[in-house]
């Protein structure tokens, strides 16, 4: 009898309880809008909609809490968990849906814990990793280094649906031992990136598009 191996699961980062209200409400939007239409997963457990409404009254909480209104800021505790409890459930959904694929997982807007294998494998040919920045509107690229190549071209472009053709921003990388920042992108939006290298012969092709979604 032939034992299947077995598949070993993406799971999300979920310190929640961890990390400032902001940055849990910019985690759910980045969620919800790339979850939103995305046909790998197609069923979610949560209404998406919903969700969105959520994250709003969560946002504007947070706002009205900056007073020190006891009543506002347990209101605004409550809707956190509220809105959290919503990300584990989908997280949950994702790690089970994307059946151990990178590709599929990335498209989900949640980032894969790092005790996982898959945050050391490359995402394509030519990307091998990429991560929030500091900020919000960052995000770092990490590329595989190409044996002869003399430097490196990354480009990317807001994710665009059916046939639509992206419109490309491109950047010369002359270093690929650190992750390259990019700053300017837009909050809570999927972009799309790809690579390629330039050897003494001219420039490969590039790299299939990876897709990720910054905050």
């Amino acid at each position: 009898m032939t034992t299947q191996p077995k598949i070993k699961l993406i799971k999300p980062i979920e310190n929640y309880n961890g990390v400032s209200d902001g940055d849990v409400a910019a985690r759910a939007a980045a969620v919800q809008t790339a979850m939103t239409g995305n046909a790998s997963f197609a069923n979610p457990p949560v209404d998406l909609t919903a969700f969105k409404t959520a994250i709003d009254q969560f946002n504007a909480l947070i706002a009205e809490a900056l007073d020190g209104s006891k009543k506002v800021i347990a209101q605004k505790n409550k809707q956190r968990q509220a809105v959290i409890k919503d990300l584990r459930l989908l997280g949950r959904y994702v790690e089970v849906t994307s059946n151990g694929d990178p590709s599929i997982f990335q498209t989900s807007g949640f980032q894969a814990a790092s005790t996982t294998k898959t945050t050391t494998e490359p995402l394509s040919e030519t990307i091998r990793k990429i991560g929030h920045g500091a900020n919000s509107g960052q995000l770092k690229v990490s590329i595989r280094a190409v044996r002869g190549a003399t430097s490196y071209e990354l480009r990317y472009a807001q994710a665009v649906t059916g046939t639509a053709t992206p419109t490309w921003t491109s950047q010369t990388v002359t270093a690929v031992r650190t992750p390259f920042l990019l700053t300017g992108l837009t909050p809570v939006t999927m972009y799309q990136f790809q690579a390629r290298a330039l050897l003494k012969t001219g420039y490969t092709d590039w790299s299939d598009s990876v897709s990720f979604v910054c905050t």
